[in-house]
């Protein structure tokens, strides 16, 4: 079972097209392509998909930093203020609180504001 992630990738690259270059449903998650040569992975939950879902920003080839958003409950981060929901802002251990919203266009769409504004200089 694999989840539809067009309505995702339309609004990547409609919305963000600036910053996103190709997009691939690669069956368990879709990959968005951005102009700097790095790339954002998307999965959702296969058990819950309409609650449980990731966005990955992978750097390390590039400047050796990963930003991931999820809301995926990780016992490791229950000290968290919005856990479930959790940041990984640069590295994999430096887990902060964020609260991107439970809808998944819209928690898409500002996790690429994220990625937009960090690209353009503007950081978080």
């Amino acid at each position: 079972m694999s989840y539809d992630y067009s309505p995702l990738i339309q609004i990547a690259l409609t919305e963000f097209s600036d910053i996103v270059t190709h997009a691939h449903n690669l069956n368990e998650n879709a990959r968005f392509y951005l102009n700097d040569g790095t790339y954002v992975d998307v999965w959702y939950s296969l058990r819950r998909p309409e609650q449980r879902f990731a966005f990955h920003w992978e750097r390390r080839a590039k400047d050796g930093t990963l930003w991931r958003y999820d809301n995926i409950p990780d016992a490791k981060w229950s000290s968290i203020a919005s856990f479930p929901k959790h940041f990984h802002a640069g590295k994999e251990e430096n887990v902060a609180a964020r609260d991107l919203s439970d809808d998944p266009p819209t928690a898409l769409r500002e996790f690429l504001s994220f990625v937009r504004n960090h690209l353009q200089g503007r950081g978080a």
